[in-house]
């Protein structure tokens, strides 16, 4: 360049440093003066072409006269200017060039203006890149924090100052240690260090961030991290970017908090453990310590009344020990007394917050005892948020805070209203399905039979598991029903679904079971009337009845068995059902081989009927289908862990029953069981007479000689008379009308049973007699002299029977 000239910037980045920029030197009258090599380069003019000249007629286009003007204007007010001007070259092109304009004075010669340009793109992108060093260090929200490779500190901007309560000064040669906790130091250090090693660089990651001014307060930063180089490749440091993600970060733990919520509260419908549900996820993600406390009407599924009535603790958590010596214990009933923030809470239906929790304020409603043990345990913040759903108030959750040093505060009275409200919908759900179940229960228990009288044919054990546990409504069912000539019924069955209408169904075929036992029907003839009831029971249940909420029902499987004691002879009729297991004297297990029978309900399809002969002292177990298919394995599986279960030699009933629910059944079954086992008796020979007689007119006579034989050999001589007369109107109807032989039977158990059999198929009935009939007053006295009668069919004939009551 042509004279001597003072550069304004000596950075190689800087697009006015040397090498870079064009330099030119201007005299009072703006004649140019001097010229460097790089305006020779750039503009085109020599030194001979543009020394001496005026600049605005060299460098000048016509067209750009005003703007240059101005400029000037405010250079020469300034004493100096920047900005980016149109430049004329030597072929006339017309350059934008950013130019930096200065006054100089130089002894001797007066004020002289010294002019450094360069292509305006390169002055643009320079400054811009200035722009965002000076904001990242001055006006950026985002933290940045430049470090050597010992990671001392060389520079922090004013967010990182503002983050640490710091000052750039104090921060300069200090290490992150010096500011943070030292876990949350550690983990900095360790991962910058890992930067500096591999040069990969750290993008936004989440760590805790606690001062050591104030350890107690949580806090969170996400960091980016890279490693610094020289142009050579040397490590220089490491620089970090931390932004404050605190609110963000709590924002999430609430959002996962409260899915979390939704996924384990209310998993059950009992109330008790949906309030420890809810105690299980606020302790300690929100506070120390929960408690919950609800009217005794919710625990109880009673219907709930507008007055608030005493609560009863249901459920509480803390993270300190000895928690009881500050909060009552689980069952304590309690009334909150009216200034206490509980019974605010549970006036207005809001949640009450107190973020200063004094235990020494008697509003608290702590006694003396209490409040020494929550000053000890230092207890410093509540929170009190009403249950409520539907329109009902259900109780209360109380959360408080000694363990964490900060105050329950807005956003955290928020999440744990939020918590109530889903966890009191789930309480509301369990105090009305208590409140079902509970009804449900009493009406299945009016259903089923408790105990069974003792019975000259069979000893019983039973047992009865509804799904989801003992405490369970099923439509599973069982029963034992007495029948005549000291026979017996034996019945299961299983009605598709739960709840309360299976069992309101189950209900309604066991009464008709018992009804038409009465009517002493063959074991195929009960299970076709049973179809044809299941058949209406079906069609009077139409979709979404509102009478009949809930799961339809559809069908039922049904196994009916009649066993007679004289005989030893069992006759088994089953729809649908699993078969029966007999267990010989010997203890061996077999599975008969019995028609199936279609299932109840499908109507038009017949029923058979199997005979079995069972020896004295075999068990015939009849069961439900939930207690051989499970989860795990097939029908197949289940009938042989049966097998094995009920095989051995004699054992007492009741423990055989109870090792059949052992082997074979889950604590809390998936579906309803019913296991009825009946062990066989045989009435001994002398207990039973029987003799078949002509059908002639000596009949009636030699039926009453016999009897009267019979009784005297059984000590009965009281009741000769009145059994002679029912025998021989009997066997007098039977020898008029029906044909045939006749067999007399005489049975002594409890009761003296009566048999009279013979091949016809008409029955007897009552009638009035008018006073001047002859016949039609026989049944009449014979249901005056017996405590029961009646008549049973077989498939050939029937037989007329009576009982009466034995002496004493």
């Amino acid at each position: 360049m042509t004279g001597s000239v003072t550069l304004i910037s000596e950075s190689p980045e800087d697009p006015f440093s040397v090498g870079r920029a064009v330099s030119v030197v201007l005299d009072e009258q703006g004649t140019v003066v001097g010229w460097s090599e790089r305006a020779r380069e750039l503009l085109g003019f020599t030194d001979e072409e543009a020394l001496g000249r005026s600049a605005g007629d060299l460098l000048v286009d016509d067209r750009d006269l005003a703007v240059v003007r101005e400029a000037v204007e405010l250079c020469v007010r300034h004493g100096g200017w920047f900005g980016v001007l149109p430049v004329r070259d030597r072929e006339g092109r017309r350059l934008g060039l950013g130019v930096r304009a200065r006054r100089v004075i130089r002894a001797g010669r007066g004020d002289e203006w010294l002019l450094v340009a360069a292509p305006a793109d390169e002055v643009t992108r320079w400054e811009i890149d200035r722009s965002v060093l000076e904001g990242m260090f001055h006006t950026s929200p985002i933290g940045l924090a430049v470090h050597d490779p010992a990671l001392a500190i060389l520079g922090i901007n004013r967010a990182i100052a503002n983050l640490g309560g710091i000052t750039g000064e104090q921060a300069r040669g200090h290490r992150i240690g010096d500011f943070l906790v030292r876990a949350d130091a550690e983990t900095i250090e360790a991962r910058l260090r890992e930067v500096l090693e591999t040069g990969r660089p750290m993008i936004y990651t989440e760590q805790s961030c606690r001062l050591r001014i104030d350890p107690g307060r949580e806090r969170y930063v996400a960091v980016s991290a890279f490693r610094m180089e020289d142009g050579a490749g040397r490590t220089l440091g490491v620089t970090q970017l931390v932004e404050d993600v605190t609110d963000r970060h709590r924002a999430r733990r609430r959002l996962g908090m409260l899915n979390e919520a939704s996924e384990l509260i209310g998993t059950t419908l009992d109330v008790e453990t949906t309030a420890q549900e809810l105690v299980n996820v606020a302790v300690p993600g929100i506070a120390d310590c929960v408690t919950v406390d609800l009217l005794q009407a919710v625990g109880l599924g009673e219907v709930l009344l507008p007055r608030i009535g005493p609560l009863r603790r249901a459920a509480f958590k803390s993270v300190a020990p000895y928690p009881e010596r500050v909060m009552y214990p689980i069952g304590t009933l309690r009334t909150f007394p009216p200034d206490t923030p509980q019974a605010r809470c549970l006036a207005t239906r809001r949640p009450v917050l107190v973020a200063r929790f004094d235990p020494d304020d008697p509003t608290v409603g702590l006694d003396s005892e209490r409040t020494e043990h929550a000053r000890t345990l230092g207890v410093h913040s509540l929170m009190v948020v009403p249950l409520t759903a539907r329109g009902l108030v259900l109780g209360l959750v109380c959360l408080w805070r000694y363990v964490a040093p900060e105050p329950f505060e807005e956003d955290d009275l928020t999440l744990a209203n939020e918590f109530g409200a889903r966890a009191a919908v789930s309480i509301d759900n369990a105090r009305r399905y208590t409140a079902e179940h509970r009804t449900a229960l009493a009406l299945q228990r009016r259903l089923l039979p408790r105990e069974f009288p003792s019975h000259p044919a069979v000893v019983v054990a039973h047992r009865y598991l509804p799904a989801g546990g003992a405490a369970g409504v099923g439509g599973d069912w069982f029963d034992v029903i007495p029948l005549s000539g000291a026979r017996v019924a034996l019945v299961v069955g299983d009605v598709v679904g739960h709840g309360i209408n299976a069992a309101a169904t189950m209900g309604r075929l066991r009464t008709a079971v018992h009804t038409l036992a009465d009517l002493d029907l063959e074991p195929d003839e009960v299970l076709s009337h049973l179809d044809d009831l299941v058949t209406r029971l079906a069609g009077e249940q139409e979709p979404g009845d509102e009478d009949s909420p809930g799961e339809q029902v559809v069908g039922a499987t049904c196994l009916y068995a009649v066993y007679n004691p004289v005989s030893r002879l069992c006759t088994v009729a089953r729809a649908g059902h699993p078969p029966p297991a007999v267990v010989a004297p010997d203890g061996e297990v077999s599975l008969p081989d019995l028609p199936a029978g279609p299932p109840l309900g499908l109507g038009g399809l017949p029923f058979e009927s199997a005979d079995l002969q069972l020896p004295e002292d075999s068990v015939l177990a009849l069961y439900t289908n939930g207690l051989i298919v499970g989860d795990a394995h097939d029908i197949d599986v289940g009938l042989d862990r049966l097998s094995a279960a009920l095989a051995g030699p004699h054992r007492p009933l009741e423990e055989v029953a109870q090792a059949v629910v052992d082997a074979l059944l889950p604590a809390r079954p998936t579906d309803d069981v019913a296991l009825l086992l009946a062990r066989t008796r045989t009435l001994a020979p002398r207990q039973v007479a029987t003799w078949e007689l002509p059908a002639e007119p000596t009949a009636p006579a030699r039926a009453r000689g016999l009897t009267a034989r019979q009784l005297a050999e059984w000590g009965l001589e009281d009741l000769a008379f009145t059994t002679e007369l029912i025998v021989s109107e009997l066997v007098t109807n039977a020898y008029r009308y029906a044909g045939g032989p006749v067999t007399l039977r005489l049975i002594r158990i409890h009761r003296l049973i009566c048999e009279v059999s013979d091949p016809s198929s008409t029955s007897p009935h009552l009638r009035r007699a008018r006073s001047t009939d002859e016949g039609g007053r026989g049944l009449l006295l014979v249901a005056q002299l017996t405590a029961r009668w009646g008549t049973r069919h077989a498939h050939e004939g029937k037989t007329v029977w009576t009982e009466q009551e034995l002496p004493g």
